[in-house]
């Protein structure tokens, strides 16, 4: 009889001669949540005998799955951002360390301007930017919006998960036609968009390209064709002295610093992510 010790060993000796990076943290996931335990809980019991035959069972088919390339996120179906729990599937994308840099930066904005504000996170994905948000800023009040019913419902679960209902709202909003009036004024816009360029999208790690949703991806023939049509026509809800955030990716910064002067917008500030690439752009209204 094995230990769970033994299980996640074993785990992580399948993963390790696959070149999986991270096989540690990946096998802890899959034994923790086959056998329906937080990681704290696992490390608690690993000497402990696993009496359920089904926990190995359960682990070993997770394995195969990750072996065949699907990223352990959607294996366990969820990952964790900023410290938040967020449940993922194959509708929206996985959360990324990345991305942590925009939160952070929306949430010293939203800080600065004291009490009730309101955010709008668009292309909000899982939710995980916007809530992150949302947690560090009590007093602002957030809607996420995407094109995706998929993946508002992931929103609306997370927002659930999390405490955060009363304080998130999640609409269906299509970036690409004119911003609803009635949404109302915001302190501050934010995206994750799409930014990868069309022709990069088969260069992209086969547990991307072949299991992340495409859409959520493609950001056109420049990765930029997101960003120019937020910029272009969502600056009307901002108030004045408002700020318009993007994530972008490697190279990507200098061309939407300019989109952002050219919709208007002043005080444009680049942020460096832990990878020294310019990850966030930010824009002031005029």
């Amino acid at each position: 009889m094995n230990t769970y010790n033994d299980i996640y060993l074993d785990s992580r000796r399948k993963l390790r001669a696959a070149g999986i990076a991270g096989s540690d943290l990946e096998a802890r996931l899959i034994v923790a949540h086959a056998s329906g335990k937080s990681r704290e809980e696992l490390l608690t019991s690993s000497r402990l005998y696993v009496t359920d035959s089904s926990i190995r069972r359960e682990v070993d088919v997770m394995i195969d799955r990750r072996l065949s390339g699907e990223p352990v996120a959607y294996i366990v179906g969820e990952w964790e951002f900023f410290s938040l729990p967020m449940i993922v599937n194959e509708s929206v994308l996985i959360p990324r360390i990345e991305t942590e840099l925009l939160a952070d930066v929306a949430i010293k904005l939203l800080r600065r301007r004291g009490w009730q504000t309101r955010l709008l996170d668009l292309c909000a994905g899982s939710g995980c930017l916007g809530l992150a948000i949302a947690a560090n800023v009590p007093n602002c009040r957030i809607v996420l919006a995407d094109i995706s019913e998929q993946a508002l419902a992931v929103c609306r679960t997370n927002m659930l998960r999390n405490n955060l209902s009363r304080q998130v709202t999640a609409i269906e909003v299509d970036v690409l036609e004119a911003p609803p009036a009635l949404l109302g004024a915001f302190d501050a816009i934010v995206c994750n968009p799409p930014y990868i360029p069309t022709r990069e999208l088969q260069n992209l790690d086969a547990s991307v390209r072949n299991y992340e949703p495409i859409a959520a991806l493609d950001g056109g023939p420049d990765g930029l064709y997101i960003i120019r049509a937020i910029s272009a026509s969502w600056p009307s809800l901002l108030k004045p002295g408002g700020n318009l955030a993007f994530e972008c990716g490697q190279g990507q910064a200098d061309a939407v610093r300019e989109i952002l002067e050219d919709s208007g917008f002043m005080d444009i500030k680049t942020y460096v992510d832990t990878l020294g690439i310019d990850r966030v752009v930010v824009g002031t209204l005029k």
